[in-house]
């Protein structure tokens, strides 16, 4: 870094934007969507529209269902996990684990019967939310990776704002008339600026979310290894109890849901059973989280033997802990109504533009001049433009296209969907590497706005309780096919004006110059030819 404080920010900021970009990128579309996980996943479980919300007194008894299922098919698990029926997925939700290493059980029950559900197998929304923070890989890498690209990403927000003296007149300018790097930096300062708070806090709070991740060290050291104690005292969960190595009965689940409903006006959101058949096996009910922007569930904790209540913890959480759900609540944004969601999302889509014009202008600032040819490195980052810009949302629709054509009853279905994904991505990143730019940048954008229309007709053909086909289906469905037609017609819009750019041509000065340079320069006084005198008449 040379020169100036300014230029070395200046530097820091284009590099830093390069070399992450991609993958923030990414970060910001999965994150964005994942403000509408719940809505995504039931589009994604059509079945849902058919079947019928469960009343909270039956949850007593979808609860003993259950329980023995999982006393059937998980009996060595340590840990039980029930997500009782809500009114956006109303069956029942197993998850259990037997032992470290092993594949996780899961399952979705019908709550009446408790037999295995028909609705389809798939991760609806959960795949875009986990993605956002762990790029589908192994948990520990994936975060790792997550959290260093958004460190990054504040060092980039951080030096753009010394880089840019005139931040706040660049948020009124945006020549879209000028030439591609002046237009393509308007826009990046534009959605820069304007949601600059909102990209500030969303980087910030997504490294906070998992600071006991990424620097363990205070909590080992202080609790001796034992994150429990930590996470207890901190009052995030019930005081665990150690297995007692002696069986004994579960005691009947219901009556300690009765009870639980009773204690509190939240819903009951799932249950968490601990050490099943042992004498010290404990019941933890935890409930939906208070309005509020604190991200903390209420919970109370039963013996799984006798049904005693052991334990409740409503709040009360050390200074640090409330902070720590503040800032979770911030970035997750449950506490959000409809217009505050959406306006989330707006900003989050402006994150993604903010990410995309500015690794658009690295290549365009570097171009060839005129009988030059571009490097390999600019060919390659040219490449990775369209392939993350243009090929990301269509391995999204690929993705939702793939829930819709796949069949229903197809062995792991659920894996087929993320591999159509990642196929559709890696097809998108490598054919512009074959495709001249412009026709590159065309015909990606042109693919996505296809693909968005594609998944609007499979959802329309269908599903027979499509709005269109039947009067009083979900209305989901006609939000969320409004939803893909807007993106087709913006990706379609964008690949029009590639195709028909024209570069603005050099323009004189003003228009004197050009009246100036129209006429025939005046020829001086003294190069003039002597006339002759006129004659005089007598």
């Amino acid at each position: 870094m040379k020169g100036s404080f300014r230029q070395s920010m200046a530097w820091l900021h284009t590099w830093s934007g390069l070399i992450v970009g991609w993958v923030l990128f990414s970060i910001f579309v999965t994150g964005t969507a994942s403000y509408y996980r719940p809505d995504i996943s039931r589009w994604m479980r059509p079945e849902f529209t058919r079947v019928e919300p469960v009343e909270a007194p039956a949850l007593g008894a979808a609860a003993e269902r259950a329980v023995a299922y999982l006393g059937t098919h998980a009996a060595q698990a340590r840990t039980w996990f029930i997500g009782l029926p809500q009114p956006d997925k109303p069956v029942l939700d197993l998850f259990w684990r037997t032992r470290p290493g092993a594949p996780p059980g899961h399952v979705l029950l019908d709550p009446r019967t408790g037999t295995e559900s028909s609705v389809r197998d798939t991760q609806g929304g959960d795949f875009l939310y986990r993605f956002h923070f762990e790029l589908h890989m192994p948990p520990l890498w994936g975060r790792w990776v997550v959290g260093i690209c958004a460190m990054i990403m504040l060092v980039a927000l951080i030096s753009g704002i010394v880089t840019h003296k005139r931040i706040f007149a660049d948020f009124f300018t945006f020549r879209r008339g000028k030439a591609p790097r002046r237009s393509w930096l308007d826009a990046h300062n534009v959605t820069g600026v304007l949601a600059l708070p909102f990209h500030l806090m969303i980087t910030y709070t997504g490294i906070i979310t998992l600071a006991t991740f990424y620097m363990p060290w205070g909590v080992t050291a202080a609790y001796k290894g034992n994150a429990q104690a930590f996470f207890t005292e901190a009052s995030w969960i019930t005081t665990p109890r150690p297995p007692a190595k002696q069986a004994a009965p579960l005691a009947p689940i219901g009556p300690m849901v009765e009870q639980a409903r009773a204690a509190r006006s939240e819903p009951l959101e799932r249950l968490m059973i601990v050490n099943p058949g042992d004498a010290n096996a404990t019941v933890v009910a935890v409930f939906e989280e208070p309005h509020g922007l604190s991200h903390e569930h209420p919970q109370i904790a039963f013996d799984g033997v006798s049904g005693a209540i052991l334990e409740v913890r409503d709040g009360g959480l050390k200074p640090a802990a409330k902070t720590f759900t503040v800032m979770t609540g911030l970035h997750e944004g449950h506490f959000a109504g409809t217009m505050l969601r959406l306006l989330f999302f707006l900003c989050g889509i402006m994150g993604c533009a903010m990410i995309a014009t500015g690794v658009v202008l690295w290549s365009l600032a570097r171009l060839p001049k005129a009988g030059e040819r571009p490097f390999l490195g600019l060919r390659l980052v040219q490449a990775l433009n369209v392939g993350s810009i243009a090929g990301l949302p269509a391995a999204v629709a690929v993705y939702f296209l793939a829930n819709r054509l796949l069949p229903v009853d197809l062995a792991g279905r659920e894996e087929w969907e993320i591999r159509a994904f990642f196929g559709a991505w890696i097809v998108a990143a490598l054919v512009p590497l074959a495709r001249p730019q412009r026709r590159a940048w065309c015909e990606g954008l042109a693919a996505v706005s296809v693909l968005c229309l594609a998944v609007v007709a499979a959802d329309i053909l269908t599903i027979p309780d499509h709005p269109l086909r039947r009067a009083g289906g979900d209305p989901l469905f006609a939000w969320f096919d409004g939803a893909m037609l807007l993106l087709a017609g913006l990706f379609a819009l964008a690949a029009r004006k590639v195709l028909r750019y024209e570069a603005p041509k050099k323009a004189h000065k003003n228009e004197h110059e050009r009246d100036r340079a129209a006429k025939p320069a005046p020829v001086p006084a003294a190069a003039q030819p002597a006339r002759r005198p006129e004659p005089t008449h007598a």
